[in-house]
């Protein structure tokens, strides 16, 4: 066994995940929070997501998607999905004119009712409850919670880029010593 990743004799994966979305909750408030009207619409090209639309999108993903589905897996697999369309929403919903303090108060609020939901499961939960999506092929419980979890670490990693970014155009100085990006 190799013991950089064997994980036998730590926690368990359900275990990892509640642990991990309740500690990215605080990464997320700690990276949003107090963020200059300049940051939250800045954008590293014409294609690239701002702060404020990857927040609202945090929000509606936390809202609309992870939750709702692995409810609906664990409860009824046979139940459809609601539709959604995270990247339409972009344009749709208008993320680019929301409030963005307010979208991060409710996305936080909003993953604490995620948090108390995951909670109350176990790992005698039914898991392997598979819902066959049309498009992606079956989406077990276990899947929807692993990428649920997977989002998280995509978005804290583009929110950092971002920020990178932004402050890459403010600094009158290279940021080529602090290390390759």
């Amino acid at each position: 066994m190799n013991p950089t990743t064997d994980t036998s004799n730590n926690m368990d994966e359900l275990s990892f995940v509640k642990d991990a979305l309740q500690s990215n909750k605080l990464v997320f408030k700690s990276l949003l929070r107090g963020a200059s009207p300049a940051l939250q619409d800045f954008r590293e090209g014409p294609e690239k997501w701002s702060l404020k639309e990857i927040v609202c999108h945090l929000l509606d993903e936390e809202r609309e998607d992870f939750r709702l589905r692995l409810q609906s897996v664990l409860n009824d697999p046979e139940q459809p999905f609601t539709p959604i369309d995270p990247v339409g929403w972009v344009v749709s919903r208008n993320y680019s004119a929301a409030d963005y303090n307010q979208k991060v108060q409710q996305f936080l609020e909003e993953r604490t009712h995620s948090i108390k939901y995951v909670e109350s499961l176990s790992n005698d939960s039914p898991f392997s409850n598979t819902y066959q999506h049309p498009v992606i092929g079956p989406m077990s419980g276990s899947f929807i919670l692993n990428n649920w979890l997977a989002h998280d670490y995509l978005h804290i990693r583009q929110i950092i880029r971002v920020k990178y970014a932004f402050f890459g155009c403010l600094s009158s100085t290279s940021l080529n010593y602090a290390g390759e990006w």
